[in-house]
């Protein structure tokens, strides 16, 4: 079990980094978030996802649109701001020099 409680952890400290990659590559729905997520080890539910995107709106990570949906209620898009494009900037290099780190050691 100790084992499966350190995958978690690290799972759950990737999170906010592999969202904000999400949010990068276009304006997205939270839909969106769950569904590119879904079939990775990112895999999440609402109760996580949206607590998370309010600490990133919070931090002024995001920001976010309404637009009208053809098929219900209208729709909050998220976008990362400048200060979430320096923070993906930020942990996508942090993230390099980790794995690499972590290689050389392991040679």
């Amino acid at each position: 079990m100790e084992k499966q409680d350190s995958f978690e952890a690290i799972r759950r400290g990737l999170l906010e980094f592999v969202v904000l990659t999400v949010i990068s590559r276009e304006d997205v729905y939270s839909a969106d978030i769950l569904a590119a997520l879904a079939d990775t080890e990112f895999k999440t539910q609402e109760g996580t996802l949206y607590p998370l995107l309010s600490k990133l709106r919070r931090e002024e990570l995001l920001d976010y649109k309404w637009e009208e949906s053809q098929t219900g209620p209208p729709r909050k898009y998220y976008s990362l701001t400048p200060q979430g494009k320096q923070r993906l900037e930020n942990l996508t290099s942090y993230w390099n020099d980790i794995t690499k780190t972590i290689k050389s050691i392991g040679k």
